[in-house]
């Protein structure tokens, strides 16, 4: 972690270790009574014995170090005076993350006179639970409840997150369990944030269990956030009775159902596809006097559009308009794919105009759907309008979206445009073997090798590793532009660099190889075929040896071509 220097190496005399380790001094020591584990010792390693041996993982203070070491620390300059508000900020805004652990380390061990507190242990203990660095957090939690620093709740609730996030629940609940370990007390905050953490890990058993003890074992009165959650992990289970019961049972606990509540509930007969009562939950919502917010409208939309109905569902998207509530992100989402689904593309790219325009960011999963549905009914043109409409709108088509448009341009017949989108792509973004290999295939297709070949090379010096459909793809290019001979040698590098070919490959370049007579590179590819390591069955050579040698006793043939090697199976042909 530091570094640490030996004013003199001088401490170390070589003449002094040769006569330590001389047998009559061993046995010296040992008739005058000395320690055997001293001679043991000595005639192992003598400079265990020397305080140069000095593990730095040990050392928990400067005052342990012998007063020859220097410490170097882990930043240069490292400051004079530090004081526990400057380290917090040194550790959140240090980039490396090892490096703000070795800051904070390094402040409290060594730098004079200073001593961590909560804030300090608080700032690096986070930044570690959110890189899922949770070994070294355990380390410093040991630490921080040793010290006797007064803590408060505010970490736990940010290490029983991560770890929700992180898929350890088990980790979560033994966090909630241990805080009284800090004396610190727990509240309807951190039992909150246990409960999501296990409703976002599924485990809603343990959801109503902790609930049940809340009260009696941790001295947490719940409140409605509480009640919610366990209204969610109950319909999460599919247990709509009992969330139901919760729900009456509510005002009983002290708490007052709100619009989330029903939402939640609504969510539930979404779920199980059981839009009636779904819709006259929605009902009860209006009946109350509430209004729905976006997240309600839209549930209703999605088990709408789930059932198929998509009318139904823009009959709410318009009344959720005209009550002013604003569709989100999510909304946008369900809709677009609904349309997309309908093969509705007019629709699905209206809509996703919209959500450009109010701001929102589209996936590239959602805007791949939109393309290919534009593209499946020959609107190529609207495609490569709504490319160049999220560059204006500053949402940089990533390289799935730029990939679909190019296979499109591609199957359409267009090689130039999709080369020019291809190269404007290219000056704002980096391509990746996706791209590449998208546009490799066009061409190929296209029987424009040369174009293909000037890519490939583009592709390697960008430090893009061509895969096996790279290969397979040229080998198909060649052999269709009657350059089979040539695809032999692509093949070749492609089984030198690891790749193995599919088997349509093969059967391509048999086929090539059979129009021109070219007998013996037949012969030289299934020696090939079976010196590549792979296992091929017996239908997939009677495949290759028809193509190649027509109808001929396979059985003998292929005594002659493959003995010695396995096949998976054989049966030889009468």
């Amino acid at each position: 972690m530091w570094s640490v220097r030996l004013s003199s190496i001088h401490d170390i005399q070589p003449k002094a270790v040769t006569l330590l380790r001389s047998p009559s001094f061993i046995v010296g020591l040992s008739t005058a009574g000395a320690s055997t584990k001293l001679a043991t010792d000595l005639d192992e390693n003598p400079f265990t014995a020397h305080p140069s041996h000095i593990h730095l993982s040990f050392v928990h203070s400067k005052d342990q170090l012998p007063k020859s070491y220097t410490i170097t620390p882990p930043i240069k300059p490292w400051p004079k005076t530090l004081s526990r508000k400057r380290l917090v900020s040194m550790v959140s805004r240090q980039q490396n993350l090892d490096l703000a652990h070795q800051i904070f380390d390094f402040a409290g061990k060594f730098h004079p006179k200073f001593s961590h507190n909560f804030e300090t242990y608080a700032a690096i203990i986070t930044r570690l639970a959110r890189a899922r660095q949770f070994h070294h957090v355990e380390s410093l939690l040991f630490q921080l409840r040793n010290s006797q620093i007064k803590c408060v709740e505010t970490i736990f609730v940010i290490l029983i997150r991560n770890y929700g996030l992180a898929s350890r629940p088990k980790d979560a609940v033994r966090t909630f369990l241990q805080m009284g370990d800090f004396s610190v007390n727990r509240s309807v905050k951190s039992l909150n944030c246990l409960l999501n953490a296990l409703v976002q890990n599924k485990k809603y058993d343990w959801v109503h269990l902790v609930f049940k003890n809340s009260r009696k074992n941790f001295g947490i009165i719940p409140n409605i956030f509480t009640g919610n959650i366990l209204v969610k992990a109950l319909c999460g289970n599919g247990d709509m009775n009992g969330a139901l019961r919760v729900l009456d049972e509510m005002p009983g606990m002290g708490m007052v159902p709100n619009v989330v509540t029903y939402t939640t509930i609504l969510g539930g007969y979404v779920g199980k596809g059981d839009m009636a009562r779904a819709k006259m939950v929605f009902g009860e919502i209006l009946d109350r006097g509430w209004v729905p917010d976006a997240t309600t409208y839209t549930i209703l939309m999605d088990g709408h559009c789930k059932k198929g109905k998509l009318i139904d569902a823009v009959k709410v998207m318009d009344e959720m308009e005209e009550n002013g509530v604003e569709p989100n992100e999510v909304t946008y989402g369900i809709m677009i794919e609904a349309y997309c689904k309908a093969k509705k593309s007019g629709e699905a790219l209206n809509l996703l105009g919209d959500m450009l325009e109010k701001k929102y960011i589209p996936s590239s999963v959602l805007c791949c759907k939109v393309v290919d549905i534009l593209c499946e009914e020959g609107k190529v043109e609207d495609a490569c309008q709504l490319w160049k409409k999220l560059l204006k709108k500053n949402v940089t088509p990533d390289n799935i979206i730029s990939s679909a448009l190019i296979y499109w341009l591609c199957k359409k017949g267009k090689i130039s445009e999709a080369k020019k989108l291809f190269d404007e792509f290219e000056r704002s973004s980096v391509p990746n073997v996706l791209t590449y290999n998208t546009l490799i295939a066009g061409l190929c297709e296209s029987g424009q090798l040369c174009e293909a070949g000037r890519l490939w090379d583009d592709m390697v010096e960008n430090g893009c590793t061509p895969n096996a459909f790279t290969y397979n793809m040229f080998i198909k290019g060649f052999c269709k532009v009657g350059s089979p001979k040539e695809g032999i040698r692509v093949l070749e590098e492609m089984l030198e660099k690891g790749f193995m070919p599919i088997e349509s490959t093969y059967s391509i370049l048999i086929d090539g190889l059979s129009g021109s007579g070219s007998l013996t590179e037949i012969m030289e590819l299934l020696f090939m075929v079976t010196n590549n390591g792979r296992r091929v069955d017996a239908d997939f050579w009677r495949v290759l040896l028809n193509k190649a040698v027509g109808n001929v006793d396979t059985g003998a043939v292929l005594n002659n071509i493959v003995r010695g090697f396995h096949l998976t199976s054989y049966h030889a042909e009468s």
